[in-house]
């Protein structure tokens, strides 16, 4: 089966893929994304999957797995993961249209990561539609909660991996065309400053400001950054009225690494920012985590598979470790052959200019083919 006779078209694709961006899905509205997932459920099901609906758990959406017919149905085989929620609150559509401009197609989510997932249903409709059975059977994952460290799902998809041999993760394609095959390491925190309350106005200098100690403390953290382990601060909330020395702050902070003992030696640094200073007490506590991905050779035999099926398609595919975290952080770790960032390219994710290059749609759909197609 050679994936350049595959009748791929782009533009019935994004036909498709409309429908899928255009339903909004933002991780903590779960309504949302059950809306999401019942559209690719429905879709996976016309498609002949057997679909399982698994609920959701602490305020967030359910998970979707599809397994397609196959008669080594039950056997260790492929597994496709991917997220479909998004960082675009509901209404985004209206700032973010879904529209065309040449090579380009904008909409929420549609990078990261409804491209790469829509793709990889294609993919699967393509061979079925050739009559082409896999040598292994094929299972889709679909989940809720990825752009907040996966804390509702991590047990699934971990479960599900160590089902099968293989892992294909579907996130955006790096810009050079180039796949992912390892990921850096990665720490939430909850940061929480509580101070003691005063009038703003008549008695200022009786009150201790958490306010205050947030800000001094993400200047403190964002100056912890180094070449081995980043730190940032990315959520804040403060204060409830304007003419009150505020009594709480809290915010959200993020660190990565490459390396696993990098990032270790930075969550100790940020667990010791906690404690009172001042009638001000500052408390860090560690939220979800992602472990660093390093490629084995394993997870490198899959690499040159899949870069063999790329040459032969008459594209380079090379191939790196990335920052920002994924669920490939999961199943690389867990040692099970591993290959991230096989979807969409395009760009600026996360932004209100988020964008794929539409002829990836075909060139992205026959390497997920070519590696269904293959992988034994």
């Amino acid at each position: 089966m050679n994936p350049a006779n595959l009748p791929f078209d782009s533009e019935a694709m994004l036909e498709g893929l409309r429908t899928w961006v255009e339903c909004e899905s933002p991780t903590w509205d779960a309504s949302a994304v059950n809306r999401m997932l019942d559209i690719a459920a429905r879709d996976m099901a016309i498609m002949g999957a057997t679909i399982e609906r698994i609920g959701g758990r602490q305020g967030f959406g359910g998970v979707i797995r599809a397994r397609f017919p196959h008669p080594k149905q039950g056997e260790p085989g492929i597994l496709i993961a991917g997220h479909m929620d998004t960082v675009h609150p509901v209404g985004t559509i209206e700032k973010l249209k879904w529209r065309r401009e040449g090579n380009k197609c904008y909409g929420p989510g549609i990078y990261d990561m409804k491209g790469g997932n829509y793709l990889s249903l294609e993919a699967i409709r393509q061979l079925a539609r050739a009559s082409f059975t896999t040598p292994l059977p094929i299972t889709i994952l679909f989940t809720p909660d990825e752009e907040v460290g996966t804390p509702s799902t991590r047990d699934i998809i971990e479960a599900e991996a160590a089902r099968n041999k293989y892992v294909l993760v579907p996130e955006p394609g790096r810009a050079d065309n180039g796949v992912t095959t390892g990921r850096y390491a990665i720490a939430r925190f909850n940061l929480e400053a509580t101070g003691r309350p005063s009038h703003a106005g008549a008695t200022l200098s009786a009150g201790r400001s958490a306010i205050r100690e947030m800000a001094r403390q993400i200047l403190a953290i964002d100056a912890m950054t180094t070449e081995d382990c980043t730190f940032s601060v990315g959520v804040v909330h403060g204060g409830q009225w304007v003419n009150c020395v505020a009594t709480t702050a809290t915010g959200e902070a993020l660190s990565m690494a490459k390396r696993q003992a990098d990032l270790d030696r930075g969550v100790e640094r940020m667990l010791a920012l906690s404690g009172t200073a001042n009638d001000v007490t500052f408390k860090v506590t560690r939220g979800v985590t992602r472990p660093v991905w390093e490629p084995d050779a394993g997870t490198m035999a899959l690499y040159e598979k899949a870069r063999g099926i790329a040459e032969s398609l008459g594209a380079k595919l090379p191939h790196a470790s990335s920052g920002g975290g994924s669920d490939g952080n999961f199943t690389g770790a867990m040692g099970i052959p591993t290959l991230d960032g096989l979807g969409v390219r395009g760009g600026n994710g996360h932004t209100l200019e988020e964008f794929i290059e539409v002829d990836s749609l075909v060139e992205r759909g026959r390497l997920m083919a070519g590696l269904l197609a293959t992988l034994e």
